[in-house]
């Protein structure tokens, strides 16, 4: 397989591009806390659900001003998120139900979660989505210190969380779990796979999580032989995606397989199956082929291959079928 670049970044990616992070100075209180009163500042509003708010009438986030910040929601404490088009930008957590209900009245706005809009949001808007909502799922779900149960509180800006037992004292820091997914070539066919609740004819490429103690490379090989029974050699790195629905890092590789063998092992596929490009075009003209949502690196691995092996868009095949 060709292992030039993706001809396009994967959704929620490229975020360094317009954000400087500035993690060196996140410990600054009194610097971090004069950029949150500023009139520059910038406020991303993350709902207990994981949503965030948009304009009512474009897809487009609804951020909130300093002065806006403090008359509703004065009592949250910011997180620093760094720099985008030279402003300062933050998170806030709202974590009451009934909060985020009224300051969505209160806003004109509207609440989508990130699976829904992350397609139809800016590019850099849906980077900081994207941070947002996972720097916000860790600090909900780390509220004791994992070594002594003692009550912790954040700092560093929210970018870590501090056990507040003198004993103790330990830190803790934002949790990714990492992921592989790849696509599977052998002669001119790539594998792909479903899952039984899946939409008809939904088929996708294989993925799992890393375990501890394994090379990247080695979970795509033990993940694809126990999902599909296919023996994979050759492994290579694609691209990489965000993916905080919870808090995933999917990294995606390419893979040669040694043979096409198939042996569905644990059940967690319904199908796996091999697919020329032919294939995939002829399952899309007659309806029984879907590729993953646009949302997906998986998408991205299987539009790659496509134009490395026979020079055809997915894009292009998908507009054609989808009208």
């Amino acid at each position: 397989m060709d292992r030039t670049p993706p001809p396009r970044l994967n959704t929620f990616a490229g975020l360094s591009h317009v954000l400087d992070r500035v993690a060196e100075r996140r410990d600054e209180s009194m610097w971090v806390s004069e950029l949150a009163t500023s009139a520059e500042a910038r406020y991303l509003v993350i709902d207990p659900l994981g949503q965030t708010y948009l304009l009512p009438d474009q897809d487009a986030l609804r951020w909130l001003d300093a002065a806006e910040r403090e008359q509703r929601l004065g009592e949250l404490k910011a997180s620093f998120l760094g720099f985008a088009g030279g402003l300062p930008h933050f998170l806030l957590a709202v974590t009451d139900s009934d909060k985020a209900a009224e300051l969505e009245r209160v806003l004109g706005a509207r609440r989508a979660g990130l699976r829904d809009v992350g397609l139809q949001l800016p590019a850099n808007e849906a980077g900081l989505f994207a941070y947002g909502k996972g720097l916000a799922h860790w600090q909900s779900e780390t509220r004791h210190c994992a070594y002594c149960g003692s009550p912790v509180v954040l700092v560093a800006s929210g970018h870590r969380a501090q056990c507040t037992n003198n004993a103790c004292g330990r830190m803790h820091f934002p949790r990714t779990d990492a992921a592989v997914i790849v696509i599977v070539e052998h002669d001119g066919a790539c594998l792909l796979g479903r899952q039984a609740g899946w939409p008809k004819g939904r088929y996708s490429t294989l993925a799992g999580f890393v375990e501890p103690g394994e090379a990247l490379e080695d979970a795509v090989r033990r993940e694809v032989a126990e999902e599909s029974g296919v023996v994979v050699g050759e492994v290579h790195y694609h691209s990489s995606q965000p993916w905080p629905l919870p808090q995933s890092l999917m990294v995606g590789f390419t893979a040669k397989a040694v043979s096409r063998e198939i042996r569905l092992r644990d059940r967690e596929l319904e199908e796996a199956r091999w697919f020329t490009p032919q294939d995939i075009v002829d399952g899309m003209a007659d309806g029984s082929f879907l590729p993953s949502l646009r949302l997906s690196v998986s998408y991205h691995l299987l539009a790659h291959w496509l134009q490395q092996q026979a020079g055809l868009d997915l894009d292009a095949l998908v507009a054609r079928h989808s009208r």
